[in-house]
């Protein structure tokens, strides 16, 4: 199938969307971390605990949208973990990051062994279903949390840019001792941002398990939350960039899955796999000399301290 006949199916795009929408999820938990001077190495794992938790509810007879909630309070509990080791603490950001990473995904497996000891294949649930009543082609095909995540696309950039909490937040990313100054309290927002940015990546996990598949099964996650720290990067720390960021990796993405189902494939599947991540750093690397970066990430910071 060549290129051309790909970029016109319809169905190609149905696709990248579909790819791209936990990758807005996780991107836009990473920065609203990241605005706020920490980095959430723990992105991987807590994908992985909201995929596992919201798909655990659902198989227990929750409704599909409460299994999202679930997804969104355990990030969340992951999340405040992260914030009192290195806010409360002010621990190191990466060994943190590391840890909830491994403890989110070993928590996550273990339950499930536990939960099915003699089952092979993984259960599976009802998932979300197409949004049939948009007279939108492309986005009808999706499910309501591809629509719910790019609304929160332009929310975030709201939240940011024009209120006072997104100020706050943004200020003790750059200067927490001018924030402290002004009477904001840096380890309350920081927390609350690392917080309610966890609870999106566990939103991020649960629609592979309640939207993209129907169940839950090991390495589902796949490096996607790695993907989504180079992606705010990439983005310039700004909700609107890292959308498109999501969309030209998914782009990527389809289009080697697509060229790997053509039966005239001229290169091993190999090379198509390496297609989106090769891709990608060349994009990253084009854009992140350029990018202006919080100035307080990754920065510890202690009251009253200069």
């Amino acid at each position: 199938m060549e290129v051309a006949e790909i970029l016109v199916n319809q169905a190609f795009w149905v696709a990248v969307l579909r790819i791209a929408t936990p990758l807005v999820f996780g991107t836009l938990g990473v920065l609203l971390c990241e605005r706020a001077g920490v980095l959430n190495l723990g992105i991987e794992g807590i994908m992985v605990a909201g995929a596992f938790a919201g798909w655990l509810a659902v198989y227990a007879g929750a409704p599909l949208w409460a299994g999202v909630a679930v997804a969104a309070l355990t990030g969340a509990v992951f999340g405040l973990l992260h914030a009192l080791l290195t806010v409360g603490l002010a621990l190191s950001q990466h060994v943190s990051g590391l840890g909830i990473t491994l403890l989110a995904t070993a928590l996550s497996y273990y339950g499930y062994r536990v939960s099915f000891p003699k089952v092979n294949t993984p259960p599976t649930v009802t998932p979300f279903g197409p949004m049939d009543w948009l007279p939108i082609p492309v986005l009808g095909a999706q499910t309501p949390l591809t629509l719910l995540a790019l609304l929160l696309v332009p929310l975030l950039a709201y939240l940011l840019y024009r209120t006072p909490l997104g100020l706050a937040l943004r200020m003790v990313g750059e200067n927490p001792q001018a924030a402290e100054g002004q009477g904001v309290s840096v380890a309350a927002v920081r927390t609350g941002a690392i917080v309610a940015g966890s609870a999106l990546m566990g939103v991020a996990g649960a629609f592979l398990t309640l939207s993209a598949f129907n169940a839950f099964f090991f390495n589902m996650v796949n490096g996607r939350g790695w993907i989504c720290v180079a992606l705010v990067v990439f983005a310039s720390w700004r909700p609107g960039k890292a959308l498109l960021g999501a969309l030209l990796f998914a782009f990527f993405d389809a289009l080697q899955l697509r060229l790997q189902q053509s039966g005239d494939a001229l290169l091993p599947y190999q090379l198509y796999l390496m297609l989106p991540y090769v891709l990608s750093i060349v994009a990253l690397v084009l854009v992140a000399r350029k990018a202006g970066y919080p100035q307080a990430l990754m920065k510890p910071y202690r009251k009253g301290e200069r």
